[in-house]
């Protein structure tokens, strides 16, 4: 296959990719160290850019967010799960379900370093997006 031939989509609704990630104490923005929304939307981008390497062999282009809420707070310290699930698949256009869920937070009340596993996690964003693909 040369490097100008159109790949075939794998894109399907259903397809799920998943991070895991440690939100650091440099991305606190506010009292009480949260963490402003754009950082549950940079996080949306990142999962949505795998999505589209590994259904379509590109990082894709992000079109639109839509119904986006923050339901909780994101804080540093907090280890989070950011999921993208396709929802439709149109020709050249993908649309994601997104969600942010705290899935451990550090505790200082029982030491400084000391830190929790939340079950069940804590849903603080979701929103759904449009990318498009070559």
């Amino acid at each position: 296959m040369s490097d100008t031939a159109p790949r075939q989509t794998t894109a399907a609704v259903g397809t799920r990719v998943v991070h895991r990630r440690y939100v650091p104490y440099s991305h606190a923005h506010y009292a009480g160290n949260l963490v402003d929304g754009a950082y549950s939307l940079a996080a949306f981008g990142d999962v949505a850019t795998e999505m589209c390497i590994i259904t379509d062999g590109d990082e894709g282009l992000f079109a639109s967010y839509s119904d986006v809420q923050f339901v909780a707070p994101v804080r540093a310290g907090d280890v989070i799960e950011i999921s993208a699930e396709i929802v439709r698949v149109g020709r050249r256009s993908r649309e994601m379900a997104f969600e942010v869920r705290v899935v451990g937070r550090g505790n200082p009340e029982r030491g400084a370093s000391s830190a929790d596993v939340l079950d069940p996690p804590v849903v603080a964003t979701t929103a759904r997006g449009v990318v498009v693909v070559p």
